[in-house]
């Protein structure tokens, strides 16, 4: 039995560990650069999110329980529409992706499965952010139906340009040869958060909240629920297995960060006195989840190739994969507590709060310790999906970035609060 190589010093060269990581995105500089402009694109959309977020704070303090909405609605995006864009990358690698869009072809089916399950899972979520509001005692909340109807509108105003981003970047990896699995995550994760928030403002600014929007709201949740039933009963076999399998783990999902955006609706206050680090939250989840993402994406991949076994003790690639990927946190955080200063600085009010080395502090030891978590996560996540017999590509995404935004979210307030800032 061969030796293992023994760790030296010079293996941990700036030359060595520069083709280390690219080895790590992919197999060539490429890939590499694909990946590292994904993440800079999730990071920048989500301080525009993040920046959106604080200029429509005031309609989420006169709306009460809206804000509980909000993180679970832009989670709910980018796990329907990543986990789609994962599942076209296993076919592409596989060599069975065909770009037809008929109802019987593969990727018809998977966008059929993922505007079905957006319809259905925002009726799902506007009964939970209502639950939730109530059992913790947010006054004078918005009535369900008129949050169904806000749940419902803005996730289909979103979805839609998240599944054409997700198609074009699906023709764009076959035609390039781009490893989509380093691509779907950040990229169609963070136009959930790009999109989804501004989208949920002009639907509670239509919406209204009178006897229309009641009315209203019941036909969109019973139209949902119709929906979801006709695909129960759909002769698409694969249409019919994605969403059968994908709502449990996606409700799952769904309270996991509905729990993340309680965390916000009563910290308020709070982080309207912090603009900077309100402004910081989506970029902070989303390059978190991003991360996992990305380490999903490929340990599920590679289950279905057969290069990666799923066992407890992760494997030497796996390993290998993790390490850079947790090498990866001190530059990209570093540059969204930068992102997160500049765009304060460029709000109309001009207020920067906390000061930069505060924001910068607050950034990294919050990183430091989601991150640790994340990576767990992503990796039994994925295989306790394969172990079941259920699509990790369905199963993993989900899981780490919900988790993501209610651990995330809940180490930044907790982070604050322990340096003595609120």
């Amino acid at each position: 039995m061969a030796r293992r190589p023994r760790l030296r010093w010079v293996n941990l060269a700036p030359a060595r560990l520069a083709r280390r990581l690219v080895d790590l995105l992919g197999p060539t500089g490429g890939a590499a650069r694909q990946s590292l402009v994904a993440l800079g694109f999730n990071s920048l959309t989500s301080f525009v999110a993040g920046a959106t977020l604080v200029g429509i704070l005031p309609t989420f303090q006169r709306l009460p329980g809206l804000l509980v909405l909000v993180t679970p609605a832009i989670g709910l995006r980018g796990n329907v529409f990543s986990t789609l864009g994962n599942r076209l990358s296993t076919t592409i690698h596989a060599g069975t992706f065909s770009p037809s869009l008929r109802r019987e072809s593969i990727l018809g089916q998977n966008l059929l499965a993922g505007f079905s399950l957006t319809t259905f899972m925002s009726v799902i979520l506007a009964f939970l952010a209502k639950i939730i509001a109530v059992a913790v005692g947010i006054p004078h909340t918005i009535s369900l139906l008129d949050l169904m109807l806000i749940s419902v509108l803005g996730g289909t105003l979103a979805s839609v340009p998240v599944a054409l981003a997700t198609l074009v970047l699906a023709r764009s990896a076959v035609r390039f040869g781009w490893d989509l699995d380093n691509l779907v995550a950040p990229t169609v994760g963070t136009l959930g958060d790009g999109i989804t928030i501004p989208a949920l403002w002009l639907a509670a600014t239509l919406v209204g909240h009178g006897k229309g929007s009641q009315v209203a709201g019941a036909v969109v949740g019973v139209a949902a629920i119709i929906a979801v039933v006709w695909v129960f009963r759909s002769p698409l076999e694969q249409l019919n297995q994605i969403v059968r399998e994908s709502i449990p783990v996606l409700g799952v999902a769904l309270l996991l960060s509905a729990l993340g955006g309680l965390v916000l609706q009563k910290q308020v206050e709070v982080l309207a006195a912090l603009p900077a680090i309100l402004l910081l939250q989506p970029a902070f989840v989303s390059t978190a989840g991003a991360l996992g993402g990305i380490l999903c994406g490929r340990v599920a991949t590679n289950l279905h190739l057969g290069s990666v076994e799923p066992t407890l003790i992760p494997g030497g690639e796996v390993r290998r994969d993790t390490s850079f990927l947790l090498g990866l946190t001190v530059p990209i955080f570093v540059f969204n507590a930068v992102g997160a200063w500049s765009f304060s600085a460029m709000s109309p009010t001009g207020r920067i709060s906390p000061g930069w080395w505060w924001i910068l502090l607050i950034a990294l030891v919050a990183a430091a310790l989601t991150m640790l978590f994340v990576v767990a996560i992503s990796y039994y996540a994925t295989i306790g999906a394969w172990r079941i017999e259920v699509d990790p590509d369905s199963y993993g995404i989900p899981v780490v970035t919900a988790a993501t935004d209610f651990i995330g979210t809940v180490i930044l307030v907790v982070t604050v609060v322990v340096l003595g800032l609120a």
